[in-house]
């Protein structure tokens, strides 16, 4: 089932999301709807908080990314009660999205090497290590379990020139591809 994403000035996107345990209601059903919502919206990325669920669970497939033949090197996984251990290396700029911030890219710095552990769809505990634009999609789905934004990331003046923008969608004042829930 294809979830509404939650936008920008829902209350849910600014929590600290809580922890899971295995016999969290439904986990199943809500990691499937949460795979066809993040397809159906072209995202990379989708964390529990974007569809209204203030849980500490978040998925990414980085396939999108690679160049043909690279396939191989893609990332498709599932992350609950994650915690980024380390970050490391020179940081370096991408132009990063969200979809619960559509039509608004922003140059983001972040460092290229990360460290995290975490829980899969079985509950099993994992400790691995990523870089690139894996750690990049990662960090951001990780900040949004956290309650961070990656416009919390740019300079004041940014914030400025794009502040109508975010009223906007806060306000339902754009069109998108896929389901919107705004806040009231």
């Amino acid at each position: 089932m294809f979830l509404p994403i939650v936008a920008f000035g829902s209350l849910v996107l600014r929590k600290k999301c809580e922890e899971i345990t295995p016999d969290y209601l439904e986990l199943d059903t809500l990691l499937e709807n949460m795979w066809e919502t993040m397809y159906d919206s072209s995202g990379v990325g989708l964390a529990a908080p974007q569809i209204n669920k203030a849980i500490r669970v978040f998925i990414i497939d980085t396939s999108p990314f690679m160049e043909e033949g690279e396939e191989d090197d893609s990332i498709k996984k599932t992350f609950i009660n994650a915690t980024i251990l380390e970050e490391e290396g020179e940081e370096w700029i991408f132009n990063e999205g969200c979809l619960s911030i559509p039509d608004i890219r922003e140059d983001i710095s972040r460092k290229p090497n990360i460290t995290i552990k975490y829980q899969d769809e079985n509950f099993e505990w994992n400790t691995d290590s990523f870089d690139g634009l894996t750690a990049r999609v990662i960090q951001h789905e990780y900040d949004h379990i956290d309650g961070i934004l990656f416009t919390d990331k740019i300079s004041p003046l940014r914030k400025r020139m794009i502040k109508g923008k975010l009223e906007n969608i806060s306000k339902g004042n754009i069109q998108v591809s896929y389901r919107m829930k705004f806040p009231r």
